[in-house]
This record gives structure tokens, C-alpha cells and sequence, in this order.
């Protein structure tokens, strides 16, 4: 692994604190911007079947030529194929299309609570880990009661629940109550889908450290423990998102950014989505 911090997970594995995610890219790009992530010091890749381009990232994979060990790859299950034996299928059709024999993580992308399909899910994530073809299982965008619900019907605690994170939306209450079960944040859209970038806060800070204010909000991320996953298929970007270990931000910083929090959602509710 490249140096950068690694997040110890309650399953006794790791996983590298920042990342590449791939959302609305195609193919063609996310092979290309996979390659070039790998080649600049990431070695994590977050993807999902809905992004529809599991294809180019596996190409990318394979065109940077580093050990498998040395990646790591995250995908997820899809909505319309929860269920034990469909999010099974729908694991097997993720690594075809990846070229891969596992994934270092695999998350059910959304509880949609209206199907009640989201504890069997999990079940088929348990027994996918217990087969080898995944190393480490979490959820992304599960509330506090739908987290609850996995553990108390299978004992099994995720690694992690990906969820909407930024500036805007800063999630005190569900970080706390990941904390308290040993489960990890990790930021879906952690620039606000670049919406922070313009905010006169942090451009503010970004001019007095000579820094973008990407690498501000992402700094920030680090600094507060959470995982997270910029996306970009820009190569000038994505090798700047990743130079953010050669700084920190001071404690003023950190709080003026905390400051920005409107608990305003970009995405879907979690509660309501299916």
C-alpha cells in the first residue's frame, strides 16, 4: 500500500483512508481515471453496479499492472437485486465484469426499507465473505435503525456505512452512533458534488494555506477519521486530491468548516428511497 493512513476495520482488516470513486463515469474514463489513480499512490477503488462502468474499472485495474493484493476494489448491490439468492448473482455478475476472483468490500447500496429485503441481503453478504469471493461486508446510506435491525437479526456488524458527507451535510448524529458500534464513516460525495468548492469559508482557508479548496474539504474529512472517496476522472484533479497528507489544518480551520453544516441533503432520503 502506498503511504497514506490506513483505517483499521472491526473485522481485523484495512482499508485506505482516501480513495477513488468512479460515480457517473463511463467505462472509457473510469479506466483510464482507475490507472492513473493507481499509478499517482491510491489503492482504493470504489464502484457499483448501477455506475454501469465495473467494466473499466477492472480494465483500469489490470492496466496498472500492481499486485491484486495491493488494491483495493469496492462494489455494491443495487436495489432491484436484494434478496438472498439475487444479490448473490448480482455479486457474481460484479467480479465477471470486474475480471477480479474477489472484492475487498462489498456494501448493499441502499436499505430501501420499503422492500424489507435488506436483512437477507446482508445474509448473502455474510455467506459471499464466508466463500471467499469478498473480504470485508458493510452498507451505504443505512440509517442508525436499519444498522440496528442487521446486527440485532444477524450479529453481524458492518465495516462501514457509506453516506451522504460533506460540509453541508455533516451527519453528527449517525457518526456518533457509527462510532459507538465500531463502524466507519465513509463520504459519498464528500465535495458536496463540488458545491463546498466555491463556499467563501473555504476558499478563505484554501488561500491562506496555498491549497485548492478540494484538498481543504478533503483534509478536513481525514482530519475528522472519516474514509473518504472524491470522484474525478480529471488526471490534474485526481493526482491534487490525493496531496493532502503534507498538511493539516488547525483547529480554527476545522471548527469555521464544522460551522458550515445545514444538514442539507443532496441526495435521497434513505429513509423514503427505494
Amino acid at each position: 500500500m502506498s503511504q497514506q493512513p490506513l483505517v483499521q476495520l472491526n473485522d481485523g482488516r484495512q482499508i485506505p483512508q482516501l480513495g477513488l470513486g468512479v460515480w457517473q463515469a463511463s467505462d472509457e474514463e473510469a479506466r483510464s481515471a482507475v490507472a492513473e489513480a493507481l499509478r499517482v499512490g491510491y489503492r482504493s477503488i470504489d464502484t457499483a453496479a448501477i455506475y454501469k462502468n465495473e467494466v473499466g474499472v477492472g480494465q483500469g485495474i489490470a492496466d496498472a499492472g500492481l499486485p491484486r493484493e495491493d488494491v483495493f476494489v469496492t462494489t455494491k448491490i443495487w436495489n432491484s437485486e436484494q434478496g438472498l439468492d439475487s444479490a448473490r448473482r448480482a455479486l457474481e455478475d460484479s467480479l465477471r465484469k470486474l475480471k477480479l476472483d474477489y472484492v475487498d468490500l462489498l456494501l448493499i447500496h441502499w436499505p430501501a426499507p420499503s422492500q424489507d429485503k435488506f436483512v437477507d441481503t446482508w445474509r448473502a453478504l455474510i455467506k459471499a465473505q464466508q466463500d471467499g469471493l469478498v473480504k470485508s461486508i458493510g452498507v451505504s446510506n443505512f440509517k442508525a435503525e436499519h444498522l440496528q435491525r442487521l446486527i440485532d437479526e444477524t450479529g453481524v456488524k458492518p465495516v462501514l456505512d457509506q453516506v451522504e458527507l460533506h460540509p453541508y451535510m455533516q451527519q453528527a448524529a449517525l457518526r456518533q452512533t457509527l462510532a459507538d458500534l465500531d463502524i466507519h464513516a465513509e463520504a459519498w460525495s464528500p465535495l458536496a458534488q463540488n458545491k463546498a468548492l466555491a463556499d467563501p469559508v473555504i476558499q478563505r482557508i484554501a488561500e491562506q494555506l496555498g491549497k485548492t479548496p478540494a484538498q481543504v474539504v478533503i483534509r478536513w474529512h481525514v482530519q475528522n477519521g472519516v474514509i473518504v472517496i472524491p470522484k474525478s476522472v480529471t488526471p490534474e484533479r485526481i493526482r491534487s486530491n490525493f496531496a493532502v497528507f503534507d498538511f493539516e489544518l488547525d483547529a480554527a480551520a476545522m471548527q469555521a468548516i464544522a460551522g458550515l453544516n445545514k444538514d442539507q441533503r443532496i441526495g435521497p432520503d434513505p429513509a423514503v428511497f427505494a
